[in-house]
């Protein structure tokens, strides 16, 4: 099992979750993330360090650290597999499998959006609107929202992309200066949540929506969803 460092008080150290600062090897060079197959081999390869930086409660992989001779016997190993013809294959046939579940996704993720909104059919163009807003918003790979997490059912994975999406458009949420005391953000969160709740109350019972109303504001201005 791989053991996680944080980045240590000068570039050639890292630092243990107990505090302990290590110097790294020398001979060792850092290897950022980004190419899987390269950090998996290292990791099987040996002895490495895996370092990570905290930003606020989340960790954010820089990399490796391990031997230079193992990174460059690993690295000339994939370049051979890589300029096969079979890899290249291989290659475009995960490409496509990757994009026809995706749209998929897109798919499942935007019905669940608009089963949660069940606006009244008075107001089914704005809930189109705001289905495609958010599925846009939240589905892209990469995009770290609580859309690509699979760890929830897709239609709480709906419900929060919608009330997070709400929280940004429609409030001065991104404007407010929250206290830095434990609790105050999530607080501030469940209260806008609760304000964001009670406006979609108003489109799904069908309510008439007064043009200052933030929510249609928002989707009138919102690219791509006219």
């Amino acid at each position: 099992m791989t053991t996680t460092f944080t980045l240590g008080p000068t570039p050639n150290t890292v630092q243990s979750a107990d505090g302990k600062v290590l110097t790294v090897p020398e001979g060792w060079i850092l290897v950022p993330p980004g190419d899987a197959a390269l950090t998996r081999r290292i990791k099987a390869a040996g002895d490495h360090y895996a370092v990570a930086e905290k930003k606020g409660r989340k960790l954010f992989s820089r990399g490796l650290w391990t031997a230079a001779t193992t990174v460059e016997r690993i690295r000339t190993e994939l370049e051979v597999e890589r300029s096969t013809e079979g890899f290249a294959k291989r290659k475009a046939a995960d490409s496509r499998r990757r994009e026809k579940a995706q749209a998929e996704y897109v798919d499942d993720f935007h019905g669940a959006v608009v089963a949660f909104l069940d606006f009244h059919e008075s107001h089914a163009d704005l809930a189109d609107w705001m289905a495609r807003a958010v599925t846009d918003h939240a589905t892209p790979v990469g995009s770290g929202t609580v859309a690509r997490t699979r760890r929830i059912p897709v239609e709480r994975r709906a419900e929060a992309a919608v009330i997070a999406w709400m929280r940004h458009q429609t409030t001065g949420y991104d404007s407010l200066v929250i206290p830095r005391v434990k609790g105050k953000r999530r607080e501030v969160r469940r209260m806008l949540a609760k304000r964001s709740t009670e406006l979609l109350g108003r489109y799904r019972r069908g309510e008439p929506v007064e043009e200052g109303c933030p929510l249609k504001k928002a989707l009138t201005q919102a690219p791509g969803v006219q």
